[in-house]
C-alpha cells in the first residue's frame, strides 16, 4: 500500500529506479540538487534545473507545468552523491500565483518502475513561499530512503539555493527562472513515436519551426524575441531553411513540372477530405507490429500533433500582442509622436503588423487543423471496437474477441481551437489506475447547468457505458465485473447488465453487502499479492479465479464504515498489480467527512466526467483538454447488441472464457 507521508517522516525505496510524479494546481518548475554525505552540494554543476536538466543518474523536466515526472536512477549518481533534494518553484512573469499558498497543495509522489507508489507527500501548510525543497532522497548505511522535507522559502529559489550552501545564489536562481521563461526546450512526451526514432524529427524543432514559420515573414528577424519561444533557435542550414515538418505532413513538391490535365501520366484527384498539396492520410501508418498498435500509435501522434500545432500558434499570438504592445510603450514614450498624425500612423502601423502576425499564426494553425481532420476521418471509421465510438459502424459486426486490445477508449478529447477535432482518449490495458467518474459539480461550466438528480444519472450512464465497453474488448470470461451499489439507486441503469448475466453477480446491497463484497476481493488481492512475491502462483487455492475483475461502487460512501472505506483504498493500491481495478461513481462533496483521509484514494484514481470538462492536461505543454465522455447514441440498440454476444459467448464457452 502508498506510504502517505507526513513532514519529516521518511520510508525506505524498494527499488534504486524511481519516477518522482508532481502534481500542483499551477505551473511548477522542477529541479534537483545532488548532495554529499554531509548535504553540501559541490556547486552549480550538482543542479539540475530546465536549462540543464540531466546529471547522472537523475532527469528533470523542462519547463514550467502543472504536472511533472522527474527519472531517478540511483545506482548511476556518483558514489560521492548520498542525497537528492527535489525543489520546487514558482515561475516568474508567468501569469500565475507568486505564492504556493494561493491555489491547492502540491502532491509528490514516488513510484517504482512499474509505475506504483511507493510514497506520497502533500505538502500543506504553504503561505507566501514560493519555492520549497519538496523531499529528499537520501542514503544511509548503503540503503536508500524518502524523507517528506516540505521546507518553503519566502525569499524564493534563491534564498532555497543559497541555504543549500550554493554561491551566488540570487545570479544562479535568475538563470534557472530564465531558461523556464524562454522555454529552453521542450517536455518529455509520454506517448510512443509515430515513427521510428530514426526518422522522426526532435519534438522540440518541430514547435520552433511552426511557431516561427507563423510569427515571423520570411528572412526577416522580429525587434524582440518572443517571450517564451518553444525552444532556442536550430542553428542554420546551408542552401536554404531546414524543413523540420514531420515527413507526412510535408506538401508536395512544387517545383518539377506538373503533367497536363488529361495525360496518362497526370494524377487522380485527391480525396476530398485531403488539404492541397499534402498526401492523402492514411489510416495505421504509424509505427507497431499489428495493426491495433499503429492505429493506438498514430492516434496519440493526433494527440501530440494538435498539442503542439496549438502551442505553436498561442506562442505566436503571444509574441504579436507583446510586440504591439512594445511598440505602443515607444510611441507613447517618445512626446514628439504621442500625439498628432505622426502618432496615428505609428499606432496604426504597430496594429497592422499585430495583425498580419496573427493572420499568418492563424493561416499555419488552419493548415495544421485541416491535415489533422483529414487524418481523422480516415482514421475513425478504421479503428477497432476497443477505439472506436458508439455510434461507429463497426459495432454492428462486433464479435467477441479471442484476446484483449492494447488500449480502451475512454471517451474523446479536444481544444478550444479546434472543437469540431475530437481525438480518442485512449488508455493503455490493463488499466495502470483505476477510474472515478465524478457525480458532482466540480468546477465544470455544463455541470452546473444540470440539477443534482440529472447529473447523477449522467455519471451512472457513463459508468455503465464503460463497464460495456471494458467487458466487450476481452474475451468472454477473462474480464469479471462485480457491483456494489448499496442503496440501489442505480438499479434502472443496471438493469441490461443484469438481464443479460454479465456481472459475476447482482449487484451488492446495503452495509452487509459492501461488507461481503468487499472482504471477498481483499483476500483475493492479498492471495495473489503474496503469490506473486513469492513466485508461487501454483500454489493458490484450486478455486480461486485469476481472471481480472473490476468492482463497480455506486454512490459512495453510501453504506461504508470506516473498515469498508480502509479495505476500498486498499483495493485502489494494491488491486491493479494482480488485474483488480476499481470503478467509483461518486461525489467528492458526499464524502467531505472523512476529509484528508481520503485523498490519497481519489488521487489514485483518474477522474472522469459525465459531461465535457477541461479538467485532463496534456504532456507537453500542459493545454487544458476537454474531455468528452462516451455515449450511446439516442434510440440505439447497440448496448443490448453488445450484451447479448457477450451472454451467447458466456454460454458457449463456458464462464471460464475459452
Amino acid at each position: 500500500m502508498t506510504a502517505e507521508l507526513v513532514r519529516g517522516q521518511n520510508r525506505p525505496l524498494p527499488h534504486t529506479r524511481l519516477e518522482i510524479r508532481v502534481s500542483a494546481g499551477h505551473p511548477v518548475l522542477a529541479a534537483a540538487t545532488l548532495g554529499d554525505e554531509e548535504g553540501r552540494i559541490a556547486g552549480p554543476e550538482a543542479l539540475a534545473h530546465p536549462g540543464s536538466a540531466a546529471l547522472p543518474g537523475i532527469e528533470v523536466p523542462r519547463q514550467a507545468a502543472t504536472a511533472h515526472r522527474l527519472a531517478v536512477d540511483l545506482e548511476a549518481v556518483r558514489d560521492t552523491v548520498h542525497r537528492v533534494s527535489v525543489l520546487l518553484a514558482l515561475p516568474v512573469g508567468a501569469g500565475g500565483p507568486t505564492r504556493f499558498g494561493a491555489s491547492a497543495a502540491p502532491v509528490v509522489t514516488v513510484t517504482g518502475p512499474d509505475g506504483a507508489a511507493v510514497a506520497g507527500y502533500t505538502i500543506t501548510g504553504l503561505d507566501r513561499e514560493s519555492a520549497l525543497v519538496a523531499l529528499e532522497l537520501y542514503r544511509r548505511q548503503g540503503a536508500w530512503k524518502v524523507r517528506a522535507v516540505g521546507q518553503g522559502y519566502e525569499g524564493g529559489l534563491a534564498a532555497l539555493l543559497a541555504d543549500q550552501g550554493l554561491d551566488r545564489s540570487a545570479e544562479l536562481a535568475g538563470a534557472v527562472l530564465d531558461a523556464v521563461a524562454q522555454g529552453l526546450a521542450r517536455s518529455v512526451a509520454a506517448p510512443p513515436p509515430r515513427v521510428p526514432d530514426a526518422d522522426r524529427v526532435p519534438e522540440g524543432e518541430r514547435a520552433h519551426q511552426t511557431a516561427q514559420s507563423a510569427a515571423q515573414p520570411p528572412h526577416q528577424t522580429p525587434a524582440q524575441p518572443p517571450a517564451q519561444p518553444p525552444v532556442p533557435p536550430p542553428p542554420p542550414a546551408v542552401g536554404g531553411p531546414i524543413d523540420y515538418t514531420h515527413p507526412s505532413r510535408r506538401p508536395a513538391p512544387s517545383a518539377a513540372p506538373q503533367p497536363a490535365p488529361g495525360s496518362p501520366q497526370a494524377p487522380g484527384p485527391q480525396p476530398a477530405s485531403a488539404p492541397a498539396g499534402f498526401p492523402a492520410p492514411v489510416a495505421g501508418d504509424a509505427a507497431g507490429w499489428s495493426m491495433d498498435e499503429r492505429l493506438y500509435n498514430q492516434v496519440w501522434g493526433m494527440f501530440e500533433d494538435l498539442a503542439r500545432a496549438t502551442a505553436a500558434y498561442r506562442s505566436a499570438c503571444r509574441f504579436a500582442e507583446n510586440r504591439l504592445d512594445q511598440e505602443l510603450d515607444r510611441v507613447l514614450s517618445d512626446p514628439s509622436s504621442r500625439t498628432g498624425g505622426a502618432g496615428d500612423t505609428a499606432r496604426a502601423a504597430a496594429k497592422a503588423k499585430h495583425d498580419e502576425l496573427t493572420a499568418r499564426a492563424q493561416e499555419a494553425l488552419d493548415r495544421d487543423l485541416a491535415q489533422l481532420v483529414a487524418e481523422s476521418e480516415v482514421v475513425e471509421p478504421a479503428l477497432p471496437a476497443a477505439y472506436a465510438r458508439w455510434d461507429s459502424p463497426v459495432w454492428p459486426a462486433y464479435r467477441v474477441p479471442m484476446e484483449a486490445p492494447m488500449a480502451v477508449r475512454l471517451g474523446d478529447l479536444h481544444l478550444p481551437e479546434a472543437t469540431g477535432l475530437r481525438v480518442p482518449f485512449l488508455a493503455r490495458l490493463p488499466l495502470a489506475r483505476g477510474l472515478w467518474v465524478d457525480s458532482g459539480r466540480g468546477q465544470s461550466a455544463a455541470a452546473g447547468l444540470l440539477d443534482e438528480a440529472e447529473l447523477r444519472r449522467l455519471a451512472l450512464d457513463s459508468a455503465v457505458a464503460h463497464v460495456a465497453r471494458l467487458l466487450a474488448v476481452h474475451p468472454a470470461g477473462s474480464f469479471r465485473v462485480r457491483v456494489i451499489d448499496a442503496a440501489g439507486a442505480g438499479a434502472a441503469a443496471f438493469a441490461p447488465l443484469v438481464e443479460y448475466g454479465v456481472l459475476a453477480g447482482p449487484p451488492a446491497a446495503g452495509a452487509a453487502g459492501v461488507s461481503a463484497v468487499l472482504n471477498q476481493l481483499t483476500e483475493r488481492v492479498d492471495l495473489l499479492q503474496m503469490a506473486a512475491r513469492a513466485g508461487a502462483s501454483e500454489e493458490l487455492p484450486p478455486g480461486l479465479d485469476t481472471a481480472e475483475e473490476l468492482l463497480v461502487v455506486h454512490d459512495f460512501p453510501h453504506g461504508f464504515d470506516d473498515r469498508a472505506v480502509n479495505q476500498l483504498r486498499y483495493l485502489a493500491d494494491e488491486g491493479p498489480a494482480v488485474g483488480t481495478q476499481l470503478l467509483l461513481v461518486a461525489d467528492r462533496a458526499d464524502a467531505a467527512a472523512y476529509g484528508p483521509v481520503l485523498d490519497p484514494l481519489w488521487r489514485s484514481l483518474m477522474r472522469l466526467t459525465p459531461v465535457p470538462d477541461d479538467h485532463l492536461a496534456d504532456p507537453w505543454v500542459g493545454h487544458a483538454w476537454t474531455y468528452e465522455p462516451p455515449a450511446f447514441p439516442a434510440g440505439s440498440a447497440v448496448l443490448r447488441q453488445v450484451l447479448g454476444r457477450l451472454a451467447d459467448a458466456r454460454g458457449q464457452w463456458g464462464p471460464g472464457g475459452h
